[in-house]
C-alpha cells in the first residue's frame, strides 16, 4: 500500500482549524487505506506471481515501564489495529505490542498511530492543566474487600486525564470505523454482482488469514486488561472535551510520542 496518497491527502489537515474539515480528512484516510487493502487481497486473489504476499508480525514499544499513559496508548493502538483488520498481543506490563496483519495494514496502522497518540498526549496536556475539570465529580469505583464500589469522586489530573484518553480512544475509533464502512460502500458501487466480490467478504476472508497465523504464531496467554483506574465513565468535561479533540485530529504522522522514540523490530 502506497502511504504517499494519504499522506499527501491529510497534509491538508494540519492546515485546517475546522473540526468538520479534520474529521472528513480521518476518515477518508481510513477509507483509502480500506480501500488499499481491498485492492491488494482482490490483485492478490487473481494473481499467479510467485510474489504472495503473507501475514508479519511486528514488535512496537509503546513506553517504558510504569508509565500511567501506557495503558491507554496501547489502548489506542488496538482501537487503529482493529479497524485495519489487524491482531495484537500486549506485554503484561503495556510497555509494547505485537502486531498480527498484512504488511500494508501495518504500515497504515503505525502511521495512523503515531500521529494520534502524538495529538492525544498534547491534547490531554491541554485540558488538564486548563483546570476547567476542578471541583467536577463523575461516577467511579474504588477498590473495597471483596472487589469494588461504585461512588461520586471528584476529579483529580490524575483521573481527569483518563477520562480525556479514553473519550478520545472511542471517538477515534468511530471514526476509524466510519472510514472503513465508507471504503467497503465504495468499493462495492464500483462492482457489478455477481462477478464483483463483495468488499467486506474480500476483508473478512484476509482477517480470517491473519487470525489463522496469528494463532499459529502468538505466544500470547490469558487477556489483556486494559484500564482500571478509577474514571471509567464518559461524563464530564473530560469526556466532552476528550471527544471533541478526536473529532478535530489529523494525521501530520510527522511527530514521535513525547519523551519516547517508537522502536519498530520485525
Amino acid at each position: 500500500m502506497k502511504l504517499e496518497r494519504i499522506a499527501a491527502l491529510l497534509a491538508k489537515a494540519e492546515r485546517t482549524d475546522n473540526e468538520a474539515e479534520a474529521d472528513a480528512y480521518l476518515t477518508k484516510a481510513q477509507m483509502l487505506a480500506t480501500l488499499a487493502s481491498i485492492d491488494l487481497a482482490t490483485a492478490r486473489n487473481h494473481t499467479k506471481t510467485t510474489e504472495i504476499l503473507t501475514p508479519v508480525s511486528r514488535t512496537v514499544t509503546i513506553g517504558v515501564r510504569g508509565k500511567r499513559a501506557n495503558t491507554h496508548l496501547v489502548n489506542l493502538f488496538v482501537t487503529v489495529a482493529h479497524s485495519n483488520s489487524a491482531h495484537v498481543d500486549v506485554a503484561r506490563d503495556s510497555t509494547y505490542v505485537i502486531s498480527y496483519g498484512m504488511p500494508g495494514d501495518l504500515d497504515c496502522v503505525e502511521t495512523l498511530f503515531t500521529s494520534l497518540a502524538v495529538q492525544m498526549t498534547t491534547h490531554g496536556n491541554t485540558y488538564v492543566n486548563a483546570g476547567s475539570w476542578r471541583g467536577e465529580q463523575f461516577d467511579g469505583r474504588v477498590r473495597v474487600a471483596g472487589g469494588y464500589r461504585r461512588r461520586r469522586i471528584e476529579f483529580s489530573a490524575q483521573t481527569a486525564r483518563a477520562a480525556f484518553y479514553r473519550a478520545y480512544i472511542a471517538r477515534i475509533g468511530e471514526r476509524l470505523q466510519a472510514g472503513r464502512a465508507e471504503a467497503i460502500q465504495e468499493n462495492d458501487s464500483h462492482r457489478t454482482p455477481p462477478n464483483g466480490i463483495s468488499g467486506a467478504l474480500v476483508l473478512a476472508n484476509r482477517e480470517k488469514e491473519v487470525s489463522s497465523f496469528h494463532r499459529k504464531n502468538s505466544q500470547a496467554r490469558g487477556s489483556w486488561g486494559g484500564y482500571s483506574g478509577a474514571a471509567m465513565s464518559n461524563s464530564g468535561s473530560a469526556a466532552t472535551a476528550g471527544r471533541r479533540a478526536a473529532s478535530g485530529a489529523n494525521l501530520g504522522g510527522h511527530r514521535e510520542l513525547p519523551g519516547n522514540r517508537r522502536q519498530l523490530s520485525h
